[in-house]
Protein backbone atom coordinates (compact mmCIF):
# COMPACT_ATOMS: atom_id res chain seq x y z
CA UNK A 1 0.00 0.00 0.00
CA UNK A 2 2.76 2.69 0.59
CA UNK A 3 4.33 1.42 -2.22
CA UNK A 4 1.71 2.39 -4.35
CA UNK A 5 1.14 5.38 -2.74
CA UNK A 6 4.57 6.55 -3.15
CA UNK A 7 4.12 5.94 -6.79
CA UNK A 8 1.27 7.72 -6.84
CA UNK A 9 2.58 10.94 -5.43
CA UNK A 10 5.85 10.20 -7.71
CA UNK A 11 2.83 10.66 -10.62
CA UNK A 12 1.55 14.00 -9.25
CA UNK A 13 5.04 15.34 -8.92
CA UNK A 14 6.03 14.58 -12.70
CA UNK A 15 2.37 16.03 -13.56
CA UNK A 16 3.00 19.73 -11.81
CA UNK A 17 7.40 19.48 -12.17
CA UNK A 18 7.33 23.51 -11.55
CA UNK A 19 5.06 24.09 -8.77
CA UNK A 20 6.69 21.13 -7.13
CA UNK A 21 10.54 22.44 -7.64
CA UNK A 22 8.84 25.94 -6.47
CA UNK A 23 7.48 23.93 -3.41
CA UNK A 24 10.21 22.35 -2.64
CA UNK A 25 12.47 25.03 -2.67
CA UNK A 26 12.18 26.51 0.58
CA UNK A 27 13.05 23.14 2.35
CA UNK A 28 16.22 23.30 -0.11
CA UNK A 29 16.82 26.60 0.95
CA UNK A 30 16.59 25.39 4.55
CA UNK A 31 18.30 22.62 5.10
CA UNK A 32 21.47 24.11 2.53
CA UNK A 33 21.88 26.87 4.99
CA UNK A 34 21.65 24.92 8.38
CA UNK A 35 24.47 22.61 7.02
CA UNK A 36 26.67 25.54 5.22
CA UNK A 37 26.35 27.47 8.73
CA UNK A 38 27.09 24.69 10.54
CA UNK A 39 30.61 23.37 8.28
CA UNK A 40 31.48 27.26 8.38
CA UNK A 41 31.06 27.24 11.54
CA UNK A 42 33.61 24.27 12.51
CA UNK A 43 35.88 24.82 10.17
CA UNK A 44 36.32 28.37 12.03
CA UNK A 45 36.20 26.87 15.31
CA UNK A 46 39.37 24.31 14.27
CA UNK A 47 40.70 27.25 12.40
CA UNK A 48 41.16 29.24 15.09
CA UNK A 49 42.23 26.24 17.41
CA UNK A 50 45.45 25.43 15.02
CA UNK A 51 46.10 29.62 15.19
CA UNK A 52 46.19 29.98 18.40
CA UNK A 53 48.42 26.22 18.86
CA UNK A 54 50.79 27.82 15.83
CA UNK A 55 52.18 30.09 18.51
CA UNK A 56 53.03 27.38 20.81
CA UNK A 57 51.42 24.42 22.46
CA UNK A 58 51.18 25.10 26.12
CA UNK A 59 52.00 28.29 26.40
CA UNK A 60 52.03 31.54 28.38
CA UNK A 61 52.25 34.81 28.13
CA UNK A 62 53.10 37.22 30.97
CA UNK A 63 53.11 40.89 30.29
CA UNK A 64 53.74 44.08 32.72
CA UNK A 65 50.29 45.73 33.61
CA UNK A 66 47.06 44.77 34.01
CA UNK A 67 44.52 44.69 30.83
CA UNK A 68 43.51 48.77 30.61
CA UNK A 69 40.74 50.16 29.53
CA UNK A 70 40.49 52.75 26.41
CA UNK A 71 42.77 55.73 27.44
CA UNK A 72 44.74 54.27 30.35
CA UNK A 73 48.56 54.09 30.62
CA UNK A 74 50.62 50.98 32.11
CA UNK A 75 52.84 52.67 34.19
CA UNK A 76 54.28 48.84 35.31
CA UNK A 77 57.72 48.48 35.62
CA UNK A 78 58.82 46.37 32.84
CA UNK A 79 60.37 42.77 33.65
CA UNK A 80 64.07 42.13 33.48
CA UNK A 81 65.94 39.07 31.97
CA UNK A 82 66.91 37.35 35.15
CA UNK A 83 62.15 36.88 35.49
CA UNK A 84 62.99 34.45 32.89
CA UNK A 85 65.78 32.85 34.42
CA UNK A 86 63.94 32.45 37.11
CA UNK A 87 60.76 31.07 35.90
CA UNK A 88 62.46 28.34 34.37
CA UNK A 89 65.08 27.36 36.99
CA UNK A 90 62.34 27.60 39.65
CA UNK A 91 59.30 26.18 38.61
CA UNK A 92 59.30 22.46 37.91
CA UNK A 93 57.39 21.57 34.39
CA UNK A 94 58.30 24.98 32.79
CA UNK A 95 60.07 23.33 29.46
CA UNK A 96 61.71 27.03 28.32
CA UNK A 97 60.98 30.79 29.57
CA UNK A 98 62.22 33.46 26.67
CA UNK A 99 62.11 36.93 27.25
CA UNK A 100 61.46 39.19 24.45
CA UNK A 101 61.96 42.88 23.60
CA UNK A 102 60.69 44.18 20.57
CA UNK A 103 60.67 47.44 19.07
CA UNK A 104 58.85 48.72 15.23
CA UNK A 105 61.37 49.42 13.10
CA UNK A 106 62.03 50.14 9.03
CA UNK A 107 64.30 47.27 7.85
CA UNK A 108 66.43 48.52 4.50
CA UNK A 109 68.45 45.84 1.90
CA UNK A 110 69.56 47.90 -0.82
CA UNK A 111 66.59 49.88 -2.22
CA UNK A 112 63.96 47.65 -1.01
CA UNK A 113 62.51 48.97 2.90
CA UNK A 114 59.96 47.27 4.51
CA UNK A 115 58.22 48.73 8.07
CA UNK A 116 58.87 45.48 10.34
CA UNK A 117 58.95 44.19 14.00
CA UNK A 118 62.22 43.55 15.25
CA UNK A 119 62.64 41.22 18.58
CA UNK A 120 65.30 40.44 20.83
CA UNK A 121 65.51 37.30 22.60
CA UNK A 122 67.18 33.96 23.89
CA UNK A 123 67.69 30.67 21.86
CA UNK A 124 64.46 29.33 24.16
CA UNK A 125 62.18 31.96 22.06
CA UNK A 126 62.49 29.17 19.19
CA UNK A 127 61.91 26.04 22.00
CA UNK A 128 58.85 28.10 23.18
CA UNK A 129 57.06 28.99 19.89
CA UNK A 130 58.12 25.80 18.21
CA UNK A 131 59.36 27.52 14.94
CA UNK A 132 61.36 25.63 13.00
CA UNK A 133 63.96 26.94 10.32
CA UNK A 134 63.11 26.34 6.91
CA UNK A 135 66.66 27.20 5.47
CA UNK A 136 69.65 28.66 7.64
CA UNK A 137 70.03 28.09 11.01
CA UNK A 138 69.34 29.85 14.56
CA UNK A 139 72.18 31.67 16.38
CA UNK A 140 73.40 29.92 19.39
CA UNK A 141 73.76 30.34 23.09
CA UNK A 142 76.92 32.22 22.90
CA UNK A 143 76.34 34.01 19.68
CA UNK A 144 73.82 35.74 22.26
CA UNK A 145 75.69 36.53 24.97
CA UNK A 146 77.98 38.32 23.17
CA UNK A 147 75.89 40.10 21.39
CA UNK A 148 76.87 38.97 17.80
CA UNK A 149 74.84 40.87 15.36
CA UNK A 150 72.94 38.01 13.51
CA UNK A 151 69.23 37.74 12.34
CA UNK A 152 66.49 34.94 11.89
CA UNK A 153 63.83 37.04 9.56
CA UNK A 154 60.15 35.70 9.19
CA UNK A 155 58.67 34.52 5.05
CA UNK A 156 57.14 37.69 4.79
CA UNK A 157 60.68 39.83 5.74
CA UNK A 158 62.17 37.38 2.66
CA UNK A 159 59.25 38.17 0.31
CA UNK A 160 59.63 41.97 0.73
CA UNK A 161 63.12 42.97 0.91
CA UNK A 162 65.03 39.95 -0.92
CA UNK A 163 61.98 38.98 -3.37
CA UNK A 164 62.99 35.97 -5.43
CA UNK A 165 67.08 36.56 -4.64
CA UNK A 166 69.11 35.11 -1.44
CA UNK A 167 68.66 36.76 2.02
CA UNK A 168 70.79 33.91 3.77
CA UNK A 169 74.85 35.69 4.06
CA UNK A 170 73.16 39.33 3.00
CA UNK A 171 72.69 42.02 6.10
CA UNK A 172 69.44 44.20 6.50
CA UNK A 173 69.90 47.96 7.64
CA UNK A 174 68.09 49.60 10.24
CA UNK A 175 68.46 52.67 12.31
CA UNK A 176 72.37 53.03 12.77
CA UNK A 177 73.32 49.19 12.64
CA UNK A 178 72.96 46.19 10.09
CA UNK A 179 72.76 42.37 10.64
CA UNK A 180 73.25 39.58 8.78
CA UNK A 181 70.21 37.11 8.22
CA UNK A 182 71.73 33.68 9.11
CA UNK A 183 68.06 31.75 8.93
CA UNK A 184 64.66 31.70 7.84
CA UNK A 185 61.53 30.91 9.86
CA UNK A 186 58.85 28.19 8.23
CA UNK A 187 55.87 30.50 7.44
CA UNK A 188 53.15 29.91 9.87
CA UNK A 189 50.89 32.54 8.22
CA UNK A 190 48.15 34.91 9.43
CA UNK A 191 46.77 34.63 13.20
CA UNK A 192 43.09 34.45 14.11
CA UNK A 193 43.72 37.98 15.86
CA UNK A 194 44.70 39.56 12.56
CA UNK A 195 48.49 39.82 12.29
CA UNK A 196 51.16 38.61 10.01
CA UNK A 197 53.48 36.08 12.13
CA UNK A 198 55.91 35.76 9.70
CA UNK A 199 56.35 39.68 9.95
CA UNK A 200 58.90 39.59 12.20
CA UNK A 201 62.90 39.83 12.74
CA UNK A 202 64.61 38.02 15.61
CA UNK A 203 67.98 38.61 16.65
CA UNK A 204 70.40 38.28 20.05
CA UNK A 205 68.60 39.90 23.32
CA UNK A 206 72.06 41.60 24.04
CA UNK A 207 72.46 42.85 20.40
CA UNK A 208 68.71 44.48 20.74
CA UNK A 209 69.83 46.25 23.68
CA UNK A 210 73.11 47.51 23.50
CA UNK A 211 72.34 48.61 19.20
CA UNK A 212 68.20 49.23 19.49
CA UNK A 213 66.60 49.61 22.86
CA UNK A 214 69.94 51.21 24.56
CA UNK A 215 68.20 49.59 28.00
CA UNK A 216 67.90 46.21 29.63
CA UNK A 217 64.08 46.27 30.07
CA UNK A 218 61.96 43.12 28.77
CA UNK A 219 58.50 44.13 27.25
CA UNK A 220 57.30 40.50 27.83
CA UNK A 221 57.67 36.48 28.48
CA UNK A 222 57.03 33.61 27.17
CA UNK A 223 56.55 30.05 28.62
CA UNK A 224 55.90 27.03 27.37
CA UNK A 225 54.88 24.22 30.04
CA UNK A 226 56.00 20.60 29.18
CA UNK A 227 53.48 18.39 27.19
CA UNK A 228 50.88 16.53 29.54
CA UNK A 229 51.15 18.93 32.11
CA UNK A 230 47.64 21.29 33.18
CA UNK A 231 49.14 25.07 32.29
CA UNK A 232 46.75 26.47 34.53
CA UNK A 233 48.46 25.66 37.83
CA UNK A 234 50.86 26.50 36.43
CA UNK A 235 49.79 29.91 35.76
CA UNK A 236 49.11 30.21 39.37
CA UNK A 237 52.77 29.21 39.85
CA UNK A 238 54.05 31.73 37.74
CA UNK A 239 52.12 34.43 39.32
CA UNK A 240 53.41 33.36 42.88
CA UNK A 241 56.89 33.60 41.48
CA UNK A 242 56.58 36.89 39.65
CA UNK A 243 54.80 38.17 42.58
CA UNK A 244 57.57 37.38 44.82
CA UNK A 245 60.32 38.59 42.34
CA UNK A 246 58.56 41.86 42.18
CA UNK A 247 57.46 42.58 45.99
CA UNK A 248 53.98 42.76 46.23
CA UNK A 249 52.21 42.57 49.79
CA UNK A 250 49.62 40.05 50.24
CA UNK A 251 47.21 43.29 49.35
CA UNK A 252 48.79 44.42 46.47
CA UNK A 253 46.94 43.75 43.38
CA UNK A 254 49.44 42.32 40.58
CA UNK A 255 50.70 44.60 38.34
CA UNK A 256 51.44 42.02 35.60
CA UNK A 257 49.55 40.06 33.81
CA UNK A 258 49.52 35.88 33.06
CA UNK A 259 47.37 34.49 29.74
CA UNK A 260 47.20 31.25 29.30
CA UNK A 261 46.89 30.61 25.40
CA UNK A 262 44.63 27.53 26.48
CA UNK A 263 42.39 29.61 28.07
CA UNK A 264 42.47 32.05 24.73
CA UNK A 265 41.28 29.45 22.58
CA UNK A 266 38.78 27.71 24.23
CA UNK A 267 37.64 31.21 24.69
CA UNK A 268 37.43 32.00 20.81
CA UNK A 269 36.01 28.27 20.24
CA UNK A 270 33.02 28.64 22.10
CA UNK A 271 32.71 32.01 20.77
CA UNK A 272 32.03 30.69 17.11
CA UNK A 273 30.43 27.85 18.27
CA UNK A 274 27.73 29.92 20.15
CA UNK A 275 27.70 32.27 16.58
CA UNK A 276 27.30 28.79 14.60
CA UNK A 277 24.17 27.96 17.09
CA UNK A 278 23.06 31.04 16.32
CA UNK A 279 23.14 31.54 12.72
CA UNK A 280 22.55 27.85 12.20
CA UNK A 281 19.04 28.38 14.32
CA UNK A 282 18.23 31.55 11.80
CA UNK A 283 18.48 29.52 8.83
CA UNK A 284 16.56 26.96 10.41
CA UNK A 285 13.38 29.20 9.95
CA UNK A 286 13.84 28.93 6.59
CA UNK A 287 12.66 25.12 7.06
CA UNK A 288 9.39 25.92 8.63
CA UNK A 289 8.73 28.86 6.06
CA UNK A 290 9.31 26.11 3.18
CA UNK A 291 7.22 23.51 5.42
CA UNK A 292 4.48 26.28 5.33
CA UNK A 293 4.59 25.97 1.74
CA UNK A 294 4.26 22.66 1.71
CA UNK A 295 1.22 22.77 3.35
CA UNK A 296 -0.62 25.12 1.33
CA UNK A 297 0.55 23.43 -1.64
CA UNK A 298 -0.63 20.26 -0.51
CA UNK A 299 -4.15 21.92 0.05
CA UNK A 300 -4.09 23.43 -3.41
CA UNK A 301 -3.62 19.78 -4.47
CA UNK A 302 -7.02 18.57 -2.09
CA UNK A 303 -8.93 21.42 -3.90
CA UNK A 304 -8.28 20.60 -7.02
CA UNK A 305 -8.55 16.89 -6.85
CA UNK A 306 -11.40 16.54 -4.75
CA UNK A 307 -13.17 14.95 -7.64
CA UNK A 308 -10.53 12.29 -8.13
CA UNK A 309 -10.93 11.59 -3.87
CA UNK A 310 -14.84 11.59 -4.07
CA UNK A 311 -14.29 8.49 -7.18
CA UNK A 312 -11.87 6.72 -4.74
CA UNK A 313 -13.89 6.90 -1.73
CA UNK A 314 -17.34 5.95 -3.66
CA UNK A 315 -15.35 2.80 -4.89
CA UNK A 316 -14.34 1.52 -1.89
CA UNK A 317 -11.01 3.45 -0.36
CA UNK A 318 -10.39 3.76 2.83
CA UNK A 319 -9.67 7.17 4.72
CA UNK A 320 -6.33 5.51 5.79
CA UNK A 321 -5.75 4.95 1.98
CA UNK A 322 -6.17 8.59 0.94
CA UNK A 323 -4.96 10.22 4.33
CA UNK A 324 -1.63 7.77 3.36
CA UNK A 325 -1.74 9.42 -0.11
CA UNK A 326 -1.40 12.60 0.58
CA UNK A 327 1.00 12.13 3.58
CA UNK A 328 3.07 10.10 1.44
CA UNK A 329 2.86 12.69 -1.46
CA UNK A 330 3.88 15.64 1.07
CA UNK A 331 7.08 13.49 2.70
CA UNK A 332 8.65 13.15 -0.90
CA UNK A 333 8.57 16.42 -1.69
CA UNK A 334 10.20 17.65 1.46
CA UNK A 335 12.45 14.11 1.39
CA UNK A 336 13.47 15.27 -2.25
CA UNK A 337 14.05 19.16 -0.80
CA UNK A 338 16.10 17.85 1.92
CA UNK A 339 18.33 16.12 -0.48
CA UNK A 340 18.82 18.46 -3.02
CA UNK A 341 19.65 20.64 -0.15
CA UNK A 342 22.36 18.33 1.18
CA UNK A 343 24.16 18.64 -2.30
CA UNK A 344 23.71 22.15 -2.52
CA UNK A 345 25.31 22.91 0.86
CA UNK A 346 27.89 20.50 0.58
CA UNK A 347 29.22 22.33 -2.72
CA UNK A 348 28.84 25.96 -1.06
CA UNK A 349 30.39 24.86 1.92
CA UNK A 350 33.12 23.56 -0.23
CA UNK A 351 33.45 27.02 -2.27
CA UNK A 352 33.22 29.56 1.00
CA UNK A 353 35.56 27.48 2.92
CA UNK A 354 38.40 27.87 -0.15
CA UNK A 355 37.04 31.29 -0.46
CA UNK A 356 37.38 32.06 3.12
CA UNK A 357 40.00 30.02 3.77
CA UNK A 358 39.06 28.03 6.36
CA UNK A 359 39.48 23.90 6.94
CA UNK A 360 36.07 22.25 5.46
CA UNK A 361 34.85 20.28 8.37
CA UNK A 362 31.74 18.20 7.43
CA UNK A 363 29.56 17.19 10.23
CA UNK A 364 27.56 14.00 9.46
CA UNK A 365 25.34 14.20 11.91
CA UNK A 366 24.22 17.88 11.24
CA UNK A 367 23.41 16.34 7.73
CA UNK A 368 22.32 13.94 9.29
CA UNK A 369 19.84 15.66 11.77
CA UNK A 370 18.91 18.37 8.82
CA UNK A 371 17.47 15.30 6.36
CA UNK A 372 15.07 13.77 9.28
CA UNK A 373 14.00 17.64 10.13
CA UNK A 374 12.98 17.69 6.59
CA UNK A 375 11.33 14.65 6.52
CA UNK A 376 9.40 15.22 10.11
CA UNK A 377 8.91 18.90 8.26
CA UNK A 378 7.07 17.01 5.33
CA UNK A 379 4.84 15.01 8.32
CA UNK A 380 4.03 17.98 10.21
CA UNK A 381 2.55 19.99 7.48
CA UNK A 382 1.33 17.50 5.07
CA UNK A 383 -0.93 15.74 8.06
CA UNK A 384 -3.59 18.55 7.64
CA UNK A 385 -3.91 18.72 4.04
CA UNK A 386 -4.35 14.68 4.28
CA UNK A 387 -6.58 14.50 6.98
CA UNK A 388 -8.53 17.06 5.19
CA UNK A 389 -8.76 15.16 1.84
CA UNK A 390 -9.74 11.63 3.45
CA UNK A 391 -13.18 13.39 5.67
CA UNK A 392 -14.48 14.36 1.99
CA UNK A 393 -18.09 13.50 1.85
CA UNK A 394 -17.76 11.79 -1.07
CA UNK A 395 -21.16 12.55 -2.35
CA UNK A 396 -20.50 16.17 -1.90
CA UNK A 397 -16.52 15.30 -3.87
CA UNK A 398 -18.24 13.37 -6.76
CA UNK A 399 -20.42 16.93 -7.43
CA UNK A 400 -17.45 19.22 -6.92
CA UNK A 401 -16.34 20.52 -10.57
Amino acid sequence: MIWDAFLLALREIRRNLLRSFLTVLGIVIGVASVITMVTLGSGATQQVTQDVASLGSNLINIRPGQRMSMGARNTAPLFKRDDATALQRDIRGVKAAAPISSEGITAVYGNQNWSTTVSGTTVEYFTVREWKIRSGRIFTASEERSGRALCVIGETIKKELFAAGTALGNKIRFKNMACQVIGILEAKGQSTFGSDQDDLIIMPLKTFQRRISGNTDINRIQVAIQHGLDTAQYKTKIENLMRERRRLSDNEENDFSVMDMKEIASMLSNITEVLTMLLGSVAAVSLLVGGIGIMNIMLVSVTERTREIGIRLAIGALEKEVLLQFLVESVVLSTFGGLFGIFLAIVVSYGLSIAMAIPFVLNLWIILLAFLFSAVIGVFFGYFPARKAARLDPIVALRHE
